[in-house]
């Protein structure tokens, strides 16, 4: 009896628990998004464009010349060119302060389709 007891506990806890974890953790997806749109409250697509292809900020004149200020494309750089524009002052644009992982994260999702595919190649290819 008492061990039948402690079974329905012990499975009632790994259901507990079960239920409770996949409805507070967040994919890894979801976590690249949210970082994406508000980083330190200021969102790369603002900027950038949602999918990272730049996005033109504000037109204007300067001495009666026309000039066009623009957030560049970045979701065709490569990892190393990206990670060091994070950590570089850049005229316009905002200092994150982020993390190494939080810079992956994000560059995983600029590339969250090439990540899928080559995933899908390597699957293939087994």
């Amino acid at each position: 009896m008492v061990k039948g007891m402690m079974l329905r506990a012990l499975l009632a806890l790994i259901i507990g628990i079960q239920v409770y974890g996949s409805a507070t953790f967040i994919t890894k997806k979801e976590y690249a998004a949210g970082l994406y749109h508000n980083p330190r409250g200021i969102g790369c697509q603002l900027c950038h464009g949602e999918a990272g292809e730049g996005r033109r900020i504000a037109a204007y004149k300067d001495k009666g010349e026309k000039k066009v200020f623009e957030g560049t494309p970045i979701n065709k750089i490569p990892f190393s060119l990206f990670y060091q524009r994070l950590n570089s002052k850049i005229v316009g644009m905002p200092r994150y302060y982020l993390t190494d992982t939080e810079i992956q994260t994000l560059y995983y999702y600029l590339h969250r389709e090439e990540f899928k595919r080559a995933a899908a190649q390597h699957r293939k290819a087994k």
